[in-house]
């Protein structure tokens, strides 16, 4: 085994990949290897570490040095004065990691403070594509524990009593799902993993995928005993190249080591895995639907029953979980289903991964006990809201989910709740909005995503939810009536009683929530033709505040249709008729003359 006094721990996320993160892994092995140092400290490249905002991440150990927002031509510094001098750099740390010339360990930073690591466990820790590393981690203990120790009802029983409920969207109770696949009758058996992940803002799967993929190919292996399948299959979308890339490489040295495959730890229990790339369609993530694109079918639902535990892929019973789901599996067997559920709530135990976006300080990946409030999420862990805004609603669930307000910001996060409140947990998205959003424009905007994923088989989906969608473009235009209101109501409340899959069902939701919360903000587009925010283009009127004009004439030069007028040195006009609201003279007044409110 090789020694190393240091090792440098470099996010190879996508996030920080996109940042050059690569570059840097490069320089460090060039320049430690020009002083010499190539035997001393170790270069991992590992996945995603969560702080988003901070990238691209350098960790150096012993020390527990947090660098942050690292470029390229940062690295000579951190070899000459860290590594080769022992001065760690105080000055490229993150902005949280030093008080009082105290250098924090990363579990002391705000962000990480309140945060608890159960299916991110080696996520920014291991590199991702060593199993060796993630066996050192107690990695694959769990399976041979499972074929060598414990009955196939046995590993059943032990999820069942952990109460871990799937981390995909509605919640379902995982140890219920197991005993149907396993209770059913077939002589082929499969286990599936959605990896799909489609909803904008999320980015939970593909970071556990990138960051530790041994985690989701050992428990899909344990999963497949414990319902009787040798055969399993991870979707995962195509436009996650470095998730594929590191689990194929995950796979490949699981079946190299013969942890997957035949005969697995000395056993008669044989089980392979395999990859299908998904195209990127938003309902393939529909548990139905990904089953019919990975028979090569188009992606669409299907009635149900029979359900996919009964009559799943190409007929035969099928388990069908999603990643995060499958990565608490194996710690749940080595730590037990106490430890399990003396984490989070009773009625949903365990952790749950956020990903953090929108107008938040520190976007990132997160994981919380269940109960967290969505204050301590939003202000503990996310560092409020940028410029000393207002919070004003969070999106949870994506497409699917809905809004929720300043009035439940200590509303504990967990599956009833969220359903109470007109929301859901959905796969993990969570969007803060502060106050210059438009609640109107929000829904408008989510529903034209969902317009756009529809599969288009069912009619409430494919043409209520368009039909939805032309009623938020009339009334976000300024050309609503105080009759769309109703419409729009009646309309949503008809799709998610008559859609055919939960695309459809929940498409309604950011529309029925933002209604309920804000409907003082619809009223104010259809009455009184104004959009409270100042975010719909076509309801902006934009005027010049006399006492601050100066008469620079910067806004009259900067106006493409000669809307301005006005001498130099004299108050300015903008010509109402003929402004094409494109916000050039806002953006070029230096003396915040000009306003849309």
């Amino acid at each position: 085994m090789e020694i190393f006094r240091s090792h440098v721990l470099i996010c190879g996320g996508t996030g920080c990949t996109s940042s050059s993160s690569d570059k840097i892994q490069e320089r460090f092995e060039v320049y430690l290897a020009e002083k010499g140092l190539e035997k001393e400290v170790k270069v991992v490249r590992t996945g995603c570490f969560g702080l988003c905002e901070a990238g691209p991440i350098v960790i150096v150990y012993p020390e527990g040095a947090f660098y942050s927002h690292i470029k390229v031509e940062d690295v000579d510094e951190i070899v000459e004065e860290h590594l080769l001098k022992g001065r760690i750099v105080k000055k490229l740390l993150y902005k949280d990691a030093v008080e009082d010339d105290v250098i924090k360990s990363i579990n002391d930073i705000g962000f990480y403070s309140k945060q608890k690591r159960v299916a991110l466990k080696n996520c920014g820790i291991i590199n991702p594509e060593e199993v060796s590393e993630y066996i050192a981690f107690d990695g694959y203990m769990a399976l041979g524990k499972v074929v060598t120790e414990m009955t196939p009802q046995e590993v059943i029983d032990v999820i069942k009593a952990s109460g871990l409920r799937g981390r995909g969207g509605a919640g379902f109770p995982t140890g219920l799902k197991l005993q149907f696949a396993a209770n059913a009758e077939g002589d082929k058996k499969y286990v599936l993993c959605n990896a799909d992940e489609g909803d904008p803002g999320a980015f939970m799967d593909r970071s556990i995928l990138e960051g530790d993929p041994h985690a989701v190919v050992e428990a899909m292996a344990i999963a497949g005993y414990a319902v009787g399948a040798n055969q399993g299959y991870i979707y995962v979308r195509a436009e996650y190249p470095i998730a594929v890339r590191r689990l194929q490489i995950a796979i490949d040295q699981a079946k190299e080591m013969g942890l997957v495959g035949n005969n697995i730890f000395g056993s008669n229990f044989n089980f392979d895995m395999e990859i299908r790339l998904g195209a990127g369609a938003f309902v393939c993530g529909e548990e139905t639907a990904l089953i019919a694109s990975i028979e090569g079918q188009r992606g669409m639902p299907r009635t149900k029953p029979p359900f996919p535990a009964n009559k799943g892929l190409w007929g035969k019973p099928s388990l069908l979980s999603n990643v995060e789901t499958y990565a608490n599996i194996p710690q749940i067997i080595l730590k037990g289903p106490e430890w399990f559920k003396e984490i989070g709530t009773e009625k949903s135990p365990g952790t749950k991964v956020f990903a953090l976006g929108g107008k938040i300080n520190n976007t990132g990946l997160v994981e919380i006990p269940m109960g967290t409030t969505l204050r301590e999420v939003i202000y503990d862990i996310g560092g409020g809201i940028p410029d000393g805004k207002k919070f004003k609603a969070v999106q949870t669930g994506g497409p699917s989910g809905g809004c929720i307000t300043s009035d439940h910001l200590d509303v504990p996060i967990e599956y009833e709740t969220l359903l109470e409140l007109g929301s859901m947990m959905g796969s993990g998205g969570m969007i803060v909005m502060d106050e210059d959003t438009c609640m109107v424009d929000i829904a408008r905007f989510f529903l034209d995503f969902t317009v756009d994923e529809s599969c288009g088989k069912c009619p409430p989906c494919r043409i209520g939810t368009k039909r939805m969608l032309e009623i938020l473009e009339k009334i976000t235009s300024g050309k609503g009536e105080p009759e769309d209101l109703d419409k729009l109501e009646k309309l949503a409340n008809n799709i998610k009683a008559s859609a055919l899959c939960g695309l459809g069902q929940t498409a309604p939701n950011p529309v029925l929530s933002t209604m309920k919360y804000f409907r003082d903000e619809y009223e104010a587009h259809v009455y009184d033709k104004i959009c409270p925010s100042g975010a719909c283009k076509s309801l902006l009127t934009y005027r010049i505040i006399p006492e601050l004009c100066k008469g620079c004439t910067l806004c009259a030069k900067a106006c493409p249709v000669e809307a301005i007028s006005g001498e130099r040195k004299t108050v300015h006009v903008i010509d109402k008729d003929k402004c094409i609201k494109c916000g050039e003279c806002m953006a070029k007044c230096p003396f915040g003359a000009i306003t849309t409110k």
